[in-house]
């Protein structure tokens, strides 16, 4: 399936997209464009990767018709370009629904004018039981992305979702926020003691895409399964490798508690308990297939690997956490303790 393809990624300088980038030129495509309204992070991009079979593409998923010239000849577009952040999504709720809403539907509809085979739309787990803007664009995505594999007609296109949570070393994460906390003597701010999160690395994102990709019958969720990080335990950690690279005893720099900011939540969901009830599984990824109706809006098959889940773990509250040598190794696999110039 992704051997001697033509794929496009929008929001390609982001985080995400980077990865994805670099990784998907191991294989053997014809070529991978690369969508953003960033034009410095595309320059960036472009400099780092130094590869002809890449196109870097200046445009918003706001303005269908550019989507539209970026689609042509495509045949597997990852939808990576949103409004990420909760707290600015809070403050901008109207942007946020024009990128993650309006800009997703422009996306879908370009992927079905153009031919494209499949589309898989990256989602967060902040659209289970979404407490805020963002988690509710996002879930309101992965609506419009499982009907689309009716709305598209008698077009072969198939969409999924792919929903995961906090990444490792991402610029969305907390991790680089704290790095720089302690590079400038703290102090390290929480907004609460008991927060967790769940946490991934981008070679997981990669594995979660991909197979999402080739197994996709069209309308699932999927997940992957993923460690749960308290938080404070993640800041006392970096604290004990950071302090000492940038000068600093770790006893002196303090923490911060500085209350939680709007639409923050305490715990992350990775899929709600309605959804748990349908799921599926293999060793590695959850899949929720789209919901079954007395009308058979949807029909749909076994995946081959995958059986039908026992025991979900749904939220980070609950499932296992990582102690601080298990963060702090994590950290290292993922190049998350390289010291900043």
């Amino acid at each position: 399936m992704l051997s001697d393809r033509n794929i496009l990624i929008t929001g390609g300088a982001g985080s995400v997209g980077r990865a994805l980038a670099s990784r998907l030129l191991d294989e053997d495509h014809n070529v991978i464009r690369i969508f953003d309204n960033n034009e410095p992070g595309l320059t960036e991009l472009k400099s780092q990767l130094d590869d002809d079979r890449c196109r870097y593409l200046l445009g918003d998923i706001r303005d269908k018709e550019r989507l539209l010239r970026a689609m042509k000849d495509i045949d597997i577009v990852i939808h990576t370009a949103a409004m990420k952040h909760v707290d600015i999504s809070e403050y901008n709720p109207f942007e946020a629904v024009k990128t993650n809403v309006v800009g997703l539907q422009n996306v879908i509809d370009t992927a079905i004018d153009a031919g494209v085979d499949r589309l898989v739309f990256t989602s967060s787990d902040k659209a289970a039981n979404p407490a805020n803007t963002m988690g509710t664009t996002k879930l309101l995505g992965e609506k419009l992305v499982t009907a689309g594999n009716k709305y598209k007609g008698r077009s072969n296109l198939r969409l999924a979702s792919v929903r995961f949570g906090n990444v490792i070393n991402s610029s969305q994460s907390v991790i680089p926020v704290f790095r720089e906390q302690i590079r400038n003597g703290g102090p390290v701010t929480l907004t609460d003691t008991r927060m967790t999160r769940f946490f991934l690395t981008y070679d997981d994102i990669e594995h979660l895409i991909l197979t999402a990709i080739e197994k996709m019958q069209g309308g699932e969720v999927f997940a992957h399964k993923m460690p749960a990080i308290r938080i404070e335990d993640l800041a006392h950690a970096m604290i004990e490798v950071f302090a000492p690279k940038y000068g600093y005893d770790p006893s002196d720099i303090e923490i911060e508690m500085i209350g939680r900011r709007v639409g923050e939540t305490l715990h992350e969901e990775i899929m709600t308990g309605r959804e748990a009830r349908r799921t599926l599984e293999n060793g590695s990824l959850f899949v929720v297939p789209p919901e079954a109706s007395d009308h058979d809006y949807f029909e749909y098959d076994a995946i081959d690997g995958f059986e039908r889940s026992s025991d979900v773990v749904r939220s980070s509250e609950h499932a296992p956490k990582l102690d601080r040598s298990g963060i702090i190794d994590i950290l290292e696999e993922n190049h998350a303790l390289e010291v900043l110039p």
